[in-house]
């Protein structure tokens, strides 16, 4: 995936399906009237992993990329897991088990480490399934407003 820019109109098909899925999914807007450049923009961080045994980033707004203190190339090469701590992955694991069942997963907390090893606990995170107009599952992606550094 190439990096947002004007050039690419910010990863507008993959920005359409992030918040086409998430109004599918939870019955609210992603951000009222957003198109891919204001998402990528947003002020709160939105991410998304793709179907692999092993899911690696694919999308990763400003917000996502200074709170996990890379760019936007080193961000959309990284395992997801690699998000969270091995010590939390396990929570992780569960809550993303919870959200395959119904489709999304919301109010979820849990301890996040950056680059640079700084930790923060994300909090009110909403995970939701990536599906396009097919019904065809293409990943699955994470918002959250609220975030304390630890």
């Amino acid at each position: 995936m190439n990096e947002p820019s004007p050039d690419n109109e910010f990863q507008s098909a993959h920005a359409a399906l992030l918040m086409a899925s998430f109004a599918a999914a939870t019955g609210r807007a992603l951000l009222p009237g957003a198109d891919a450049r204001r998402l990528y923009h947003a002020p709160f961080p939105v991410l998304s992993h793709d179907t692999a045994a092993d899911p690696v980033l694919t999308y990763g707004n400003l917000a996502a990329q200074a709170l996990w203190e890379m760019d936007w190339a080193q961000l959309t090469s990284m395992p997801s897991r690699l998000t969270a701590e091995p010590g939390h992955r396990g929570q992780r694991d569960a809550m993303f088990a919870q959200m395959r069942e119904k489709g999304f997963f919301e109010n979820y907390a849990g301890v996040r480490i950056s680059a640079t090893g700084k930790r923060f606990e994300i909090r009110e995170a909403v995970i939701w399934r990536l599906v396009d107009a097919d019904g065809v599952l293409l990943g699955e992606a994470a918002t959250f407003r609220d975030y304390l550094p630890l």
